[in-house]
């Protein structure tokens, strides 16, 4: 009768909560397949959406679409204002060419269309972008030699010349040695001047809050219209333009400052989706604190034709991504009881843009940011190795811990999570997990790299591994059930903590 009634009173007491928790596990867990994954990412990577612009009607409707799903699997809108939807403004611009100037010495000021063009760059502000000027001649040899040039915070005058002049991959370089403008001086014949005239009337697509996005801007300016008080200051601007084949050379001209100004006017005002839902936790305590999982539903639309197809489906990029956190929150929704912690699942867009609905997102979050503990990222988990996945940002936090411990109790899986093989590439800067991170969240990124179809049309979902993207979200599936049933939340390591998020 004692060991029956001790047997008994053990069969109806209460286990630990995180115990309790892993009850439907493995059915939740089953219901991640490769047929539903592939599925749902041939509904949003099909032909039809049209690559997922932002913005655009079809990324509208990948929007509505998710939405919905999550309704069907019980989640609560979270988007703040009762939706599932949170939407942030955008605005089209053009270049305002009466407001717009580039001052030299001598108070003259260049106008655009007359004197100048634009080729890249932000607003400047009231008080335009100045800086001394730094002439470079010559042609680049290699990109060691354009990374030993001393032009930062400098106006960079490119007087080019030579046989072949400067690649955009050249220019790029060349800003990248943080330079505060580049002019590039051109002869363009009248004819050629008059056709890159009608680039002003190019609209820009930017972001509409917050700090207004600044940027290095990129001029070309007639030489003809400058040259006057280049000379004046006593630089021989021929002897720079006959070096033009010669190796690269820097000369900076004393007392010679130009000021950019660029100003625009508002041609329409837009916004654009992100889908946030809610999986209410089960600890009364812990339930205000949220693990997030977060993808980006765009890509980049229509554009030129590659073997006469223009549409770039984005399968990879990032409908894998999206698919993945999707297939994640329905397996979690199966769960009785439900993880302590409170999840939430972000798709945002706009990524392709510059990260733009996780900026929004992160600058006003439906929940107070610091209940958010985790964000767990996934871009592009479609293809490449069929046994590993790379696992960014484990070295700056104990999640990168708490993901080998769990990696290791799943070796059911066959799936690996590795550290950063390409940390010159500066993807934990690349994708909308950084934006969780500069806000002080800790965060992984879950990425197979890049492959010969990124960003081209023939990203199809054709070419997705399902079987190998299904195991990939089983494992954030579990990492995710171990941070929303931990007593602690993640925590930073301190020196990335004092780099990534404090900035020193």
């Amino acid at each position: 009768m004692r060991k029956a009634t001790i047997l008994g009173v053990l069969l109806i007491a209460p286990l630990p909560h995180a115990l309790v928790a892993q009850n439907g596990v493995a059915d939740a867990v089953s219901s991640i397949t490769a047929e539903d994954f592939l599925r749902r990412v041939g509904i949003i990577a099909h032909d039809s959406m049209r690559g997922r612009n932002t913005p655009s009607p079809e990324l509208d409707q990948t929007a509505e679409y998710l939405a919905g799903e999550f309704r069907k699997m019980g989640l609560l809108p979270g988007a703040g204002d009762g939706s599932f939807i949170q939407r942030y403004p955008l605005r089209r611009e053009r270049v305002d060419i009466v407001a717009s100037g580039v001052s030299i010495p001598g108070g003259r000021t260049l106008r655009f269309g007359t004197d100048v063009i634009l080729l890249s760059g932000g607003a400047t502000g009231p008080r335009g972008i100045s800086g001394p000027v730094v002439v470079v001649s010559g042609t680049p040899d290699s990109a060691q030699s354009l990374e030993e040039l001393d032009v930062r915070g400098a106006v960079v005058l490119v007087a080019a010349s030579g046989s072949r002049g400067w690649s955009r991959r050249e220019l790029r370089r060349l800003q990248q040695q943080g330079p505060a403008a580049v002019v590039i001086l051109t002869l363009r014949s009248d004819s050629d001047w008059r056709t890159a005239q009608r680039g002003l009337d190019r609209v820009f697509l930017r972001k509409a809050w917050g700090r207004r996005p600044g940027g290095m801007p990129v001029v070309e300016v007639r030489q003809e219209a400058i040259e006057g008080a280049l000379e004046a200051s006593g630089f021989d601007l021929a002897a720079a333009r006959l070096r033009g084949d010669e190796p690269l050379e820097t000369e900076r001209i004393s007392g010679f400052n130009i000021t950019i100004n660029l100003e625009y006017q508002t041609v329409e005002e837009l916004t654009a989706p992100n889908v946030v839902a809610i999986l209410e936790g089960s600890d009364p305590t812990l339930r205000d604190e949220y693990v997030t999982f977060s993808a980006h539903m765009d890509h980049v639309g229509v554009g030129n034709p590659v073997n006469g197809d223009s549409i770039y489906n984005g399968a990879d990029d990032d409908a894998s991504g999206t698919i993945a956190v999707l297939e994640a929150a329905e397996a979690f929704a199966t769960l009785h009881p439900r993880p302590r912690r409170s999840l939430m699942f972000v798709i945002v867009s706009g990524e392709e843009k510059g990260l733009w609905g996780s900026e929004y997102f992160t600058d006003n979050p439906s929940v107070p940011i610091e209940n958010i503990v985790a964000n767990l990222n996934t871009d592009m988990v479609g293809r490449n190795w069929k046994d590993t996945i790379v696992a960014i940002g484990k070295e700056h936090s104990n999640l990168g811990e708490t993901l080998n411990r769990v990696n290791a109790r799943h070796p059911e899986l066959g799936m690996t999570a590795i550290d950063d093989i390409w940390p010159n590439q500066r993807f934990y800067f690349r994708s909308d997990h950084y934006n969780f991170a500069r806000k002080g969240i800790p965060i992984l990124f879950f990425f197979n790299g890049t492959h010969e179809d990124y960003h081209r049309p023939s990203d199809h979902v054709e070419k997705i591994d399902g079987e190998k993207a299904a195991r990939i979200v089983k494992l954030v599936f579990f990492l995710g059930l171990d941070i929303a049933n931990a007593d602690q939340r993640p925590q930073w390591y301190p020196e990335s903590y004092r780099r990534i998020v404090e900035g020193n």
